[in-house]
């Protein structure tokens, strides 16, 4: 089965997740810390903007496939990606931008959760019905 809008998704969310890794890459070797933070804010505000997309794309991906598998409308799964790259980046740039205040966090989270409940939504519709 080809699902070539979650294959988009997922080639740019991996992008998006090297962009965050190489951040990390970037402040170990400029501190020498070899594993962790090293006590650093600064590393630690990093190392969670990774970890935070890291633990969430991997289960949005499965549910937007899944939908995209059991024939969500491809204009449908192209917004419910849309909107979750969104999310993830507005809410990384926080970290990464060590911008003040929460907005950018707050509305990718807004927009990561919205989207992934919707994509939940729709698998377990799907799947029911095609039970």
């Amino acid at each position: 089965m080809v699902l070539p809008v979650t294959a988009v998704f997922a080639g740019l969310l991996a992008f998006w997740l090297i962009f965050l890794q190489s951040r990390v890459i970037g402040f170990r070797g400029a501190r020498r810390v070899s594993l962790g933070d090293g006590g650093h804010e600064d590393g630690l505000r990093l190392i969670r903007a990774h970890g935070n997309a890291a633990e969430t794309i991997p289960i949005f991906l499965i549910l937007l496939a899944l939908g995209e598998g059991m024939g969500a409308p491809g204009w449908v799964v192209a917004v419910l990606g849309t909107v979750f790259l969104a999310g993830r980046v507005l809410h990384g740039l926080q970290f990464v931008l060590n911008l003040p205040g929460f907005t950018f966090r707050m509305w990718g989270m807004i927009l990561t959760l919205g989207a992934t409940g919707l994509a939940a939504l729709g698998a377990v519709g799907h799947g029911l019905a095609k039970l």
